[in-house]
């Protein structure tokens, strides 16, 4: 949805459309055209992913409903994150980025495919801001000489998914400020 809403003011990026997936414990007599089995969505997440698309769900303990595969250009989670600043929009993983700069051949693709601009080059290598890292791995997956590395957070820094969606949402107005 997001980048069929940018389509109508502008969309800055090449990226599919139709390659969210919601998901429904209902089972619908007509079953709309666009359903996907658990294959074909497999297929669509590895595509996803090969091409640079963050994985992101709603990230709660129960209830899953979605996982969309964004674009920081057209995803309003990951533009909070990028244009307004908003790290609680997006529920992080529990694992950031580290590049060995001995490693590094400094090719650039981790700098390009990290959507959340964390990664730069500095001297011929790439450099994680881990601040701003997100954990989504694109680095890791992306690099042809296997350099990045996810690594676990230690457990103080640990986010541990909220129970159910309404506690989510309730959460992200918390931190927006625009609930007590």
């Amino acid at each position: 949805i997001c980048r069929m809403q940018q389509d109508h003011v502008g969309r800055r990026c090449n990226f599919p459309l139709n390659v969210c997936l919601n998901f429904s414990s209902k089972e619908y007599p007509n079953s709309p055209s666009d359903e996907v089995s658990k294959q074909e969505a497999l297929t669509i997440l590895n595509q996803a992913e090969e091409i640079g698309l963050v994985h992101t769900v709603s990230n709660v303990m129960k209830g899953i409903g979605y996982v969309c595969n964004c674009c920081s250009c057209c995803c309003a989670v990951l533009r909070g994150i990028i244009d307004w600043g908003i790290k609680e929009t997006v529920a992080y993983a529990n694992y950031y980025a580290v590049i060995d700069p001995e490693e590094c051949n400094g090719c650039g693709i981790c700098v390009e495919r990290c959507q959340v601009n964390a990664i730069s080059e500095n001297d011929g290598v790439a450099v994680v801001n881990r601040e701003q890292c997100i954990g989504c791995g694109l680095c890791v997956t992306g690099c042809p000489s296997d350099v990045p590395e996810l690594h676990r957070k230690s457990e103080t820094e640990t986010i541990h998914p909220p129970a159910d969606f309404k506690t989510w949402e309730y959460e992200r107005l918390r931190n927006r400020g625009l609930s007590k």
